[in-house]
């Protein structure tokens, strides 16, 4: 039993001093994470396309599941179509009072971050990256809030 134990705390230390390191969120990249995802919430609410298109990967897939017809469907909107959506005054039509940018950083490593930024009407939950020094949001999952 003993040796047991001994050969399982051995074999847990090697696993340990052979895994790869993990590299420590730093405090600049968190308000990097937080100032991409403002990017997008606060270009969306004031219809500034510009600002909202550079917190995004050009190759950005924003997705939603939903139930269209009797039938599970998966839209999707592209980089171009979200920053154009923005800069057309999409969300602009909801009130200054009304207005919700909640950045919540769920998870960094390396140069990868899950965020979840909760909006007036919905949930995002995003995928970003860090290119060329700077974050930027890859993948968007987003769910809306129920009516009540």
């Amino acid at each position: 039993m003993m040796k047991t134990r001994f050969l399982l705390a051995a074999a847990l230390l090697l696993c340990a001093a052979f895994a790869a390191p993990a590299r420590a969120q730093t405090a600049a990249d968190s308000a990097g994470i937080r100032a991409t995802a403002l990017d997008y919430a606060e270009g969306w609410y004031t219809g500034d396309g510009a600002r909202m298109g550079r917190s995004l990967h050009p190759r950005l897939a924003k997705r939603i599941s939903m139930q269209r017809d009797g039938a599970w469907t998966l839209d999707e909107m592209s980089a171009n179509e979200l920053a154009r959506a923005a800069g057309g005054g999409g969300g602009t039509r909801t009130p200054q009072a009304q207005r919700q940018a909640d950045v919540q950083i769920l998870d960094v490593f390396g140069n990868v971050a899950s965020v979840r930024v909760t909006m007036a009407g919905w949930i995002d939950y995003m995928h970003m990256a860090r290119v060329d020094g700077r974050w930027q949001i890859v993948n968007v999952l987003w769910e809306l809030k129920p009516r009540g």
